[in-house]
């Protein structure tokens, strides 16, 4: 029978493969077309149970008005990014201001009296101590000293307040993060109590999970979990809240994720997975790369041991932490996948054309 030349690296492969020099586990091996084998290995992993969450921000706020005034400077939008301190609204300042000119007169005045006092306390201390004036006028002159300090103390305080309230004519943001709402408009008066602007925080978000009550023993023994992103991506949860009753309606548990600070292209409303760690098990573990998809069915290319390629069909199931991909039925220990899925299946066309090619 004559060999067609495209054959011959076909044969390569099948006569490394028949050698014995098996790969170690977890090892690749480069055959003679180029293509690489690793052979799969047990390993303990994590067991984890996967729900369906939803993403909110823990800190969102409505920012409300804390003095009276017309709406002068509105410099943000719905969908506008704030910076942390930024001047969200400002108000006019003029019923603020003359308040706080009064009080700075009165503190004037009630600091004139005071000083007053404080020379006619001294004056009479100097004639009481000489024994010309009676007990009761040094004790008059000693209570307008104490009202004096009094009426100083208070017109203190009203200028404190004053100055404060004109400060309320400037709303600054709490923190960084979104306008998602806004309840006031250009010129319009505001009194105290009334929602000017709504925002929320893109670096501190979770995700709210309902959890069923036969999953939350397992969960409340481990405290682990972490959040796989829509673009495949997880990160480990900072913090988890759970509660310790379940609704009386649902009987689930509204368990609190908290995703570590930073922004992670998710924003509030965004759905999720969490997977939580319920215990240990051993699986086999297989790269990413290794995968091959085909619409909804997920495989990968074996090589057995007589160097055979095929195309095996797995049932897999949520990438580790890590990124491999466990393996619940399709491949077993030992095993040979392909590193490479595009050379090995030119590999496997090549493997499959050559019967026909030696009938020739």
């Amino acid at each position: 029978m004559r060999l067609h030349r495209a054959a011959w690296p076909l044969l390569a492969v099948l006569g490394a493969a028949c050698s014995g020099d098996a790969p170690t586990a977890g090892t690749g091996r480069t055959a003679a077309d180029g293509s690489e084998w690793q052979q799969v290995a047990l390993s303990r992993v994590p067991r984890e149970t996967a729900f369906d969450g939803a993403v909110e921000a823990i800190n969102q706020s409505t920012v409300s008005a804390q003095t009276t005034g017309r709406v002068v400077e509105l410099p943000f939008d719905v969908g506008d990014y704030v910076e942390k301190d930024a001047v969200i609204v400002r108000f006019t300042t003029t019923e603020q201001r003359a308040r706080s000119g009064a009080a700075e007169a009165s503190l004037a005045e009630a600091n004139a009296r005071l000083a007053e006092a404080q020379l006619a306390h001294d004056r009479m201390r100097d004639v009481y101590e000489k024994r010309l004036v009676a007990r009761a006028q040094f004790d008059k002159a000693a209570s307008d000293l104490e009202a004096a300090r009094a009426r100083a103390a208070a017109a203190q305080a009203s200028l404190a307040e004053a100055r404060e309230g004109l400060g309320y004519t400037v709303i600054r943001a709490p923190y960084a993060g979104i306008v998602v709402a806004r309840h006031v408009q250009l010129g319009e008066t505001v009194a105290p109590g009334r929602p000017l602007m709504t925002g929320l925080s893109l670096e501190h978000l979770r995700a709210v999970v309902e959890i069923p009550q036969q999953h939350i023993g397992p969960l409340r023994r481990h405290r682990k979990a972490r959040v796989i992103l829509p673009d495949g991506r997880s990160v480990e949860a900072a913090e988890l809240r759970i509660p310790p009753a379940a609704d009386p309606s649902t009987h689930t548990f509204r368990v609190l994720v908290t995703l570590p600070p930073g922004e992670h292209g998710v924003f509030p409303g965004t759905l999720v997975k969490v997977a939580f760690v319920s215990g240990e098990e051993e699986r086999v573990l297989i790269p990413p790369g290794s995968l091959v998809r085909r619409g909804e069915v997920t495989g990968a290319y074996v090589m057995d041991d007589a160097g055979r390629i095929s195309l095996r069909y797995l049932r897999v199931g949520t990438p580790a932490a890590d990124g491999r991909v466990p393996v619940l039925a399709g491949l077993a220990a030992g095993e040979r996948v392909a590193a490479d899925p595009i050379a090995a299946g030119i590999a496997y066309k090549q493997q499959s054309a050559a019967p026909a090619r030696e009938r020739e």
